[in-house]
């Protein structure tokens, strides 16, 4: 059966944790190995600007750069170790949720998302890259 975008986003966020863009700062002040992905197209970046601490890596680029059997010269090295604290992040975030869900998959075991993505966190007027 096929599904649309939000059926697939709602089964993500309802298979992995979602975080507020206020709890999201306090968990980057308190764990400076904390990583936040923004998985919007690098196109779509400026609109809001990158969350402090973070860093663009396309969704369609994240199962690849986050792959450790592919060539090294493919990963992303901040991708690397699957204990790491990964929060997810789009512009409104569904996507995040997605992408999540997919490090979930692949064996991450601290990977959240970021409720109401970039647009949350410019609302909160938290700080921008």
């Amino acid at each position: 059966m096929a599904k649309s975008f939000m059926q697939m986003a709602e089964e993500a966020m309802a298979e992995v944790e979602g975080v507020g863009p206020l709890e999201v700062q306090q968990r980057l002040e308190h764990d400076p190995d904390a990583l936040v992905v923004d998985v919007r197209d690098a196109a779509d970046v400026p609109s809001t600007g990158l969350a402090a601490r973070g860093v663009n890596i396309s969704l369609g680029m994240l199962p690849v750069k986050a792959d450790l059997e592919l060539p090294e010269e493919w990963r992303d090295s901040r991708l690397q170790d699957r204990s790491r604290h990964i929060i997810t992040t789009c512009q409104t975030g569904e996507n995040a949720a997605r992408g999540a869900k997919l490090l979930k998959e692949m064996g991450f075991t601290n990977a959240s998302y970021m409720k109401g993505g970039m647009e949350a966190w410019k609302a909160a007027g938290l700080p921008t890259e």
